[in-house]
């Protein structure tokens, strides 16, 4: 029977992956669990937990470091649960015939809708009425802002931003949308540069890819850019913001008020010194927490093991042509 090593901590095993997909998986091979209370294993660690397995299914915080792939030499596939593969080093494993894959984005509609909630809450000041009846006080009536005639500024037209600009127009907001990779075809959306864009918009939301061309996308000259009455609103990657530019931007009124469920912090958390800034939305990195997005994943990467299991590369497989390991399996059954 193949082994199979799950790198998902206790509480992980419990948020990110489920019942339904360890029972799936435990009908495939022998699954052995992570033995510490935490999911960023050392290299060390990793090696001695996965000795012998076939695959290392691996939630998103537990590096592919580049020395674990000849360490393990019965090692065929890394299968990560998420779609972000970036602490992974496919390079080293592809030099040992390991196949990698990455999850699909199954967290599309939870991600949006958390958005639009974010958007709700800055735009009406919900968090902070709750907050100050909490404390027990009776929270001054603000004015608040409608949506419907706002205008969403969506950077990077991906399967979330695709997904927003549909709840957007639903709701009656203007979206302009830049993506210089992309065409958008849509007749009700205006395409533009980015610079565009951030003057024009009440809400500026990034969805771009976090590489180095993005890095610090949002940064000083972008946020001086913004209407004082605008938004920022970021729950896609930390990478994609200067922290620094917007502290800056919050304490002189350069823009209205920020939202976060992704920071610098460790996880792409909110790092503190911003979420506890008075203007300031945070949650912690669970935009796409809940059960339909967990499942959808971790029911992927059951599927994706049971694929490799008999020498097949999945859809998700990012360096098929190096998995030269995968030929082991070929005609066997799980």
């Amino acid at each position: 029977m193949a082994k199979i090593f799950l790198t998902h901590s206790p509480e992980a095993l419990v948020n990110y992956y489920g019942g339904e997909a360890l029972r799936g998986l435990i009908a495939l091979g022998e699954v052995r669990r992570n033995p510490f209370e935490r999911d960023e294993l050392a290299p060390a660690e990793l090696i001695e937990a996965a000795a012998g397995a076939a695959v290392i299914v691996s939630y998103r915080q537990t590096p592919g470091y580049g020395e674990i792939f000849a360490a393990l030499p019965e090692l065929v596939a890394f299968v990560r649960c998420a779609v972000d593969i970036r602490n992974v080093d496919v390079a080293a494993a592809s030099r040992a015939g390991v196949l990698v894959t990455r999850a699909s984005p199954g967290f599309v509609p939870a991600v949006a809708e958390h958005i639009v909630g974010l958007m709700v809450d800055l735009a009406r000041g919900i968090s902070d009425a709750a907050q100050t009846y909490r404390a027990g006080r009776t929270p001054t009536a603000r004015m608040g802002r409608q949506l419907r005639g706002s205008t969403l500024g969506i950077i990077g037209y991906g399967a979330i931003g695709r997904y927003l600009a549909e709840l957007a127009l639903a709701l009656g907001m203007n979206v302009v949308v830049h993506d210089p990779y992309v065409r958008v075809e849509r007749a009700e959306l205006r395409q533009t540069d980015l610079a565009t864009l951030i003057g024009a918009s009440d809400f500026v939301v990034p969805l771009a890819v976090a590489n180095e061309e993005t890095e610090n996308l949002i940064d000083a000259a972008a946020l001086r850019r913004m209407k004082p009455s605008a938004f920022l609103v970021n729950a896609s990657r930390g990478n994609l913001v200067d922290e620094t530019a917007l502290a800056r931007a919050l304490d002189e009124k350069w823009i209205f008020g920020a939202a976060m469920d992704v920071g610098r912090a460790p996880d792409q958390m909110p790092s503190l010194e911003l979420a506890r800034r008075p203007g300031v939305i945070a949650t912690p990195h669970t935009a796409g927490l809940t059960p339909e997005a967990i499942e959808h994943q971790a029911l992927e990467t059951v599927a994706q093991t049971a694929a490799i299991l008999k020498g097949a590369a999945p859809p998700g497989a990012v360096n098929a042509e190096h998995a030269h390991r995968l030929a082991r399996l070929r005609g066997r059954t799980a």
